[in-house]
């Protein structure tokens, strides 16, 4: 059974940094592109990031560009989400998935998600 679990959520000050970790089990993911993605209630999930199998592939939302870096760590089935200088408008759930497609952007390529993290910025 294939599961993703994050980690890494919580209530910070605008400014502040998180650290958001999700790990994939339950196959290989050889190949996956691993993704992230936040949603605000009654808004639609938005990309944030995503990084290739390799790693040399790395795609940003712009409104995160320069302040959150995504990264793997292929031997542990695992992805990072860095956040920096982080702001209220920052605050969602956040998701990470996983796509076989080798595409990165829409929410409907990725084929497995995790159930979410809450990340809340204070102002």
């Amino acid at each position: 059974q294939v599961q993703l679990v994050e980690s890494g959520g919580g209530l910070v000050q605008a400014g502040g940094s998180l650290r958001l970790s999700c790990a994939a089990s339950g196959r290989s993911f050889r190949g996956y592109v691993m993704g992230w993605f936040r949603q605000t209630p009654g808004k639609e999930r938005d990309f944030v990031a995503a990084i290739s199998w390799s790693g040399s592939n790395l795609y940003y939302a712009d409104s995160v560009k320069g302040r959150f870096t995504i990264s793997r760590e292929n031997a542990k089935n695992t992805a990072y989400l860095q956040m920096n200088s982080l702001k209220p408008e920052d605050t969602a759930v956040y998701y990470c998935a996983v796509n076989g497609r080798g595409t990165y952007y829409y929410a409907y390529e990725y084929d497995y998600w995790g159930q979410g993290t809450q990340v809340t910025v204070s102002s």
